[in-house]
């Protein structure tokens, strides 16, 4: 199989953790046969071969982005305009999908970038709680019932072809704790790699947007 169809593979047979925290409920948008469908289109175009790519690791999808589309930090917009790929979503902005595209613009480009790199996240699957996004780092009880699903997810993900002298970790808080500790207990890859989240520099440093985008690029072209 070539990287494409183990993405696909992967996606198509996530299952719900055990266990979660009362009053919290499960994102899974790959159980939408249209979402699925949209995501192989994504995959098949970007990922049908079978070259190795650095992972970049997020938090876990949200309603209005990956939640949607089944694409990390991909929302409709950007899946139509730099992916095109077109959708029957509304055309609702996610902004931490605004910052991902235009630091891809700047790196060469949709097609180059995804040559390089591939989007994940702790938990591929998106958790709510009363109708609002939940990072899964913001409830203890969570960050213990994910922790066998994370590990299991990770370990399958690297079959798809993953560069394991590093990674990439959006966000340098709670998510780079975590996803620390997990790789110092399984040494999963050489080193971790943290960058700013693309929520926290859209919502809290936006005029320092282009200096963010540059420290990106330049730290992913560390490696390739």
């Amino acid at each position: 199989m070539n990287f494409a169809e183990k993405i696909i593979g992967f996606v198509n047979s996530l299952q719900t953790p055990v266990g979660l925290p009362d009053g919290v409920m499960v994102l899974n948008p790959f159980r939408d046969l249209l979402t699925l469908n949209i995501c192989k289109q994504f995959y098949q175009k970007f990922y049908a071969d079978s070259i190795r790519r650095w992972m970049i690791i997020g938090i876990n999808p949200g309603r209005f982005g990956g939640g949607i589309t089944g694409i990390p930090f991909t929302d409709p917009i950007r899946l139509r305009q730099y992916a095109g790929i077109e959708n029957p979503w509304p055309e609702k902005q996610e902004l931490s999908s605004v910052f991902i595209y235009d630091m891809i613009k700047a790196y060469g480009g949709a097609r180059s970038f995804y040559s390089s790199f591939y989007f994940s996240a702790v938990s591929p699957l998106g958790f709510t709680r009363n109708n609002k996004n939940l990072n899964y780092y913001d409830d203890k009880l969570l960050q213990g019932a994910i922790r066998d699903f994370a590990v299991d997810c990770m370990n399958r993900q690297l079959d798809f072809g993953i560069h394991r002298d590093a990674a990439f970790c959006l966000g340098e808080g709670k998510n780079f704790s975590y996803l620390s500790k997990m790789n110092d207990e399984l040494k999963i890859f050489k080193t971790i790699i943290p960058l700013s989240h693309p929520r926290y520099i859209m919502q809290y440093r936006l005029k320092r947007k282009e200096e963010f985008i540059n420290h990106y690029i330049q730290q992913l072209k560390l490696f390739c």
